[in-house]
């Protein structure tokens, strides 16, 4: 009787990965479009982790101690939004999955963070799923060194495909990770060796355990299509002193018996004759989108056993002390501590008191050492250039992987690593990441800083040394092209800074913009501090603002300008002044923000009729919108050259005295 019964929870575990695989092939189908072959092959793998390990409220989806489950394999979309439906989510519906890939369905091509609850991060651009997962999992170390075993004790599951592990910033991932012990992640490889153009030896011949072991993983190997012994393997790997990973070796579309094993799986519907077969093959006897009953109860008792969980930990959590229980709420809520306004204003009043000549990457760390002693969730760090960056300060003590109690990370050299950990921390929802390294390095970064903005998160890159400024390094060095083109992705604030006052300014737009990343453009060389009259008022808030006003009538002459070419403004300013040609000064820290306000405010700022010029020690692309098509634009669209700082403005004429003939001959 008792093997009867084994046996019969056998064929019950067998049919919910049908359930999911036949989901999979028919919503492809339908939209005749996407890729069905990921979630056939780890449909059993998918189906003992969700019912025999996940710790997951679909009521409650963003439960703060859920396990997290993270795609990072992300074109297999329909595996995780089959798992979503079957366990009872609010969404997907089934005419979500229907609508697979469609206009304004929530069942992307590729999953989106908040499009289905229980998508806990956006993935598809291989390797990032598997990269952010790591700043999930140190996340969650500091949140349980922080709040306790009884508040934050849960596992971060990735599954990754040959694609993610062939990717380069899996090196520095996995890298991380092990030098971390994060020991609560586990990934789950889809070892299937094909890829879209075939056979994966086309491309590779590494020994991927033997890889994972060096970095200092766990690693077993399973067949992919063995319940049990998947089971066992997880379990093992829960037991782990150290990341794990389990190489889970499957079939490519498991179930269509002439496709299966091949590429003709990956990334293509199966079709109507090779679905029929599949259904066959699988024993499958239903129509398209039906779900028989026993399996469908099946699939919404896994989901429905974790209300007893989570309302466990609500239990706990209401035990708390009250100050702890408002802050944790406070952080997961993105809202600053009521204090944060005030130390700002307090803090600018004192620069405005005592001005300083530093460089704005030197008035970061400054503001900083403010901040982060207001704001206890701040997590900074620095991909191996802490003393170039200054992004530590007196509160941020190092996190190591024997102590979790730090805030500051050493992300070692790797910029793309760094900002996707960033991501899963701020996806985490309890601290504000930020992270430096030089301007012209956000080029190995940002593929993780677009699915920041993409994500609407409140990620903080510190980007020192941002022009030509920089001096001696060189070109290599030297960005040009990198401010223009970030300011050229949607949904993300530049702001470059031209002094203490606007340095502190930008570091609270940049903490309150709680669905924006943002990148802090910042000079190596000091400059002088241009606003000396104190207000409460954030005047960076604008993007762009008069900072220093035309004399004797309304202005015949318009500069703006950002960063340290703000200094050379104001003195071409000077100049004209003197010269009788009433000339405005606009600094224009953050043309996202100046290009959000209204109509009036930027006629009122720049007005009709007026040469306007602009100069920046970057490209002057995208500077023709403000001045116009006469205007003048002073920057550098060539790449510069290794020599000191001064010697570089005036070789590539980015000077007042150019400026100011610029504009004469425009007079």
């Amino acid at each position: 009787m008792h093997d009867t019964e084994i046996s019969q929870d056998d064929i019950l575990n067998s049919r919910m990965a049908n359930a999911i695989r036949a989901l999979s092939m028919d919503a492809v189908q339908k939209a005749n479009s996407g890729h069905p072959g990921m979630p056939m092959g780890m449909a059993d793998v998918a189906t003992v982790l969700f019912s025999k390990f996940m710790r997951f409220d679909p009521k409650w989806p963003t439960w703060p101690n859920r396990d997290r489950f993270v795609l990072s394999a992300g074109h297999g979309s329909m595996l995780i939004y089959s798992l979503l439906h079957l366990t009872g989510y609010e969404r997907p519906t089934l005419d979500d999955l229907k609508n697979f890939r469609q206009l304004h369905s929530p069942t992307a091509g590729h999953p989106e963070f908040g499009e289905c609850p229980g998508v806990e991060t956006t993935t598809g651009p291989l390797g990032q799923g598997l990269a952010t997962s790591v700043g999930m999992a140190i996340a969650e170390r500091l949140s349980n060194k922080e709040y306790g075993d009884d508040i934050t004790d849960h596992f971060t599951y990735v599954l990754a495909g040959d694609g993610c592990l062939m990717e380069g910033v899996s090196q520095e991932a996995i890298s991380l990770a092990g030098h971390l012990k994060l020991s609560k992640m586990i990934v789950l490889w889809d070892d299937n060796s094909i890829s879209i153009d075939g056979s994966t030896d086309l491309s590779t011949s590494e020994d991927q355990a033997a890889r994972f072991e060096a970095a200092g993983w766990h690693v077993q190997a399973v067949d992919g299509h063995d319940m049990e012994a998947i089971e066992a393997a997880i379990q093992e790997a829960q037991n782990a002193d150290q990341p794990s990973m389990i190489a889970c070796r499957t079939t490519i579309g498991y179930g269509a018996p002439n496709k299966q094993g091949t590429a003709a799986t990956h990334g293509a519907p199966l079709g109507d004759a090779e679905i029929a077969a599949a259904r066959e093959f699988l024993g499958w006897e239903h129509a398209p989108f039906e779900i028989p009953a026993d399996v469908l109860d099946a699939w919404r008792a896994v989901g429905a056993s974790g209300a007893a969980l989570s309302a466990d930990w609500k239990a706990k959590f209401d035990t708390l002390d009250a100050f702890v229980k408002e802050d944790f709420e406070r952080r997961q809520n993105k809202d600053l501590p009521k204090g944060f306004n005030a130390a700002i204003a307090e803090y600018k009043a004192k620069l405005a008191a005592e001005p300083v000549k530093v460089a704005t990457r030197k008035a970061s760390q400054m503001a900083l050492e403010v901040i982060n002693g207001v704001v206890p969730e701040t997590i900074g760090g620095s991909a191996d250039l802490t003393g170039s960056n200054l992004t530590k300060t007196s509160q941020t003590e190092g996190i190591t992987a024997d102590d979790f109690s730090g805030r500051y990370m050493y992300y070692g050299i790797r910029e793309f690593e760094m900002c996707a950990a960033m991501n899963g921390i701020a996806l985490y929802n309890q601290h504000i990441p930020y992270g430096g390294t030089f301007m012209v390095f956000t080029d190995y970064a940002r593929p993780a800083i677009r699915l920041a903005a993409l994500m609407k998160q409140r990620a903080i890159y510190v980007m020192t040394h941002d022009s030509i400024g920089l001096g001696e390094d060189g070109p290599t060095h030297q960005p040009v092209e990198h401010v223009p083109s970030l300011r050229a992705m949607p949904n993300l604030n530049v702001f470059r800074p031209c002094d203490a006052v606007e340095t502190a300014e930008c570091w609270a737009l940049a903490l309150e913009a709680k669905e924006t990343p943002s990148v802090l453009s910042l000079t190596r060389q000091s400059t002088i501090q241009q606003r000396v009259e104190h207000t409460d008022e954030n005047l960076c808030a604008k993007g762009g603002y008069i900072l220093h006003e035309a004399t004797g009538g309304a202005p015949k002459v318009v500069i703006m300008a950002s960063g340290s070419e703000v200094e050379l403004a104001a003195a071409a300013r000077e100049t004209l002044e003197a010269d009788g040609v009433a000339t405005r000064v606009v600094s224009m820290p953050c043309t996202e923000l100046f290009d959000a306000q209204d109509a009036s405010y930027k006629a009122s700022v720049l007005p009709e009729g007026t040469v306007r010029a602009s100069i920046e020690a970057a490209s002057t692309y995208g500077w023709a919108k403000y001045t116009g098509l006469d205007g003048v634009n002073i920057g550098i669209d060539s790449f510069g050259a290794s020599a000191p700082a001064e010697d570089l403005y005036k070789h590539f004429g980015i000077t007042a005295d150019a400026l100011v003939a610029a504009v004469r001959e425009k007079l």
